[in-house]
């Protein structure tokens, strides 16, 4: 009986504090008078990092952060730390998030959605964030084993963290019923950009940032920045100044004794749709680059983007090897022969490191080539980024 009696009273202490913890997590969020909730498939770190750039330049005490490639807290004078994880990605690390901005006395909390499955991104905006602007850069058909198995569901998915009473921007086009819906649904506007509104971004205006941004996210973030007043021209230089994502697309030239290699980091774009258009961004920058290899970094725990990446690249713009590296890359392998790639382009690196991949690019590459890569950033992907760009004379540039 006694230790029925301590279990039960442990539980409810227990029970007390996390009530209690809810309660001044509660407290903290209403000090904040902005609280910006971003999410999509594509671009949204880089757009979470924009429209904290444009508040800050505005005037506005902002803190943000990301979840993208590394995550990071970005403070109101634009310095930035790593975010400490005792273990794997959890939800709940916002709430030290929330807590770091509050003791900052930010006037503004701009914070990219971490959550994938469909439930948690209502949790984290229902319990976590409680937005007055959220932001949904795109949907498109990627995390399909979470999300999926289709784009249209991919969008219901991430439409769980639409706030209430609130704003909720857009740069999507093709599921715009289903954003209009779930905004009735929650009495918040919809607000989506117009191509016209894409359009006039000029490539003047792009060609300031030192790193390559789409004008479909600078257009986004002015938009949001406009209906909170700030200044166009102040929220552009501010961007311009703005530190960009560690994932963002960079290039590195190197001179291994008398071999001219390109290598093209694309690796943070892991859907078909965005990962051909960046193939074709660099076969149209380098079109003299001699050989082309692209490396596939893949993982297991990721079977439905090593499919759907395998399947569509057999239409692209051919390249002369594929390096398969990380793991589960038989599924990859299947997948591309089927769809009718070359069995002899593939090269298996499965279990090699960095500089072994780097030697069998360039013994492929021969006397010049453009060596990409692509699917995932993470674990090796990151080596591999590192690697090249270590070999570099210059070192690495904005692509």
């Amino acid at each position: 009986m006694d230790g029925s009696l301590a279990l039960l009273g442990t539980t409810g202490a227990l029970v007390g504090l996390g009530a209690l913890e809810s309660l001044v997590h509660q407290r903290r969020l209403h000090t904040i008078p902005l609280r910006i909730h971003v999410n999509g498939t594509r671009g949204k770190s880089s757009v979470t990092r924009l429209i904290a750039a444009g508040l800050r330049s505005g005037g506005v005490r902002t803190c943000a952060k990301t979840t993208g490639t590394l995550a990071r807290m970005i403070l109101p004078d634009g310095s930035e730390y790593p975010v400490f994880r005792p273990a794997r990605a959890n939800v709940i690390e916002q709430v030290r998030i929330v807590r770091a901005a509050a003791e900052s006395e930010s006037e503004a909390l701009v914070m990219e959605c971490m959550a994938l499955v469909p439930y948690l991104q209502w949790l984290c905006e229902f319990r976590l964030v409680h937005a007055t602007h959220a932001v949904i850069t795109n949907a498109r058909a990627d995390h399909l084993d979470v999300m999926g198995p289709t784009e249209h569901d991919v969008a219901l998915a991430l439409l769980g963290m639409v706030p209430k009473n609130g704003r909720l921007y857009t740069a999507e086009r093709r599921h715009l019923e289903t954003f209009q819906r779930a905004a009735d649904e929650r009495n918040t506007e919809l607000i989506a950009v117009t191509e016209d509104e894409v359009n006039a971004i000029t490539p003047l205006e792009l060609s300031q940032f030192s790193f390559i941004e789409h004008a479909e996210n600078v257009a986004l973030a002015l938009r949001v920045l406009k209906d909170l007043e700030i200044d166009r021209s102040k929220a552009l230089q501010g961007m311009w100044a703005a530190t960009p994502d560690p994932g963002i697309m960079t290039t590195a030239e190197i001179n291994f004794f008398g071999r001219e290699i390109v290598f093209v980091n694309g690796f943070a774009a892991n859907d078909p749709e965005s990962t051909e258009r960046i193939w074709d961004m660099a076969c149209d920058r380098y079109p003299d680059s001699g050989k082309r290899i692209i490396i596939f970094n893949c993982r297991f725990d990721r079977p439905d983007r090593s499919k759907q990446l395998a399947e569509v690249c057999a239409k692209w713009r051919p390249a002369d090897h594929y390096i398969l590296i990380g793991s589960g890359t038989y599924i990859f392998a299947k997948y591309a022969t089927a769809a009718g790639l070359d069995h002899r382009k593939l090269v298996m690196a499965e279990d090699d490191s960095p500089q072994e991949i780097f030697e069998k690019a360039v013994e492929l590459g021969g006397r010049n080539s453009m060596v990409m890569g692509m699917m995932n950033i993470g674990g090796i992907g990151l080596e591999i980024v590192r690697y090249f760009r270590n070999r570099s004379s210059v070192g690495e540039r904005a692509f």
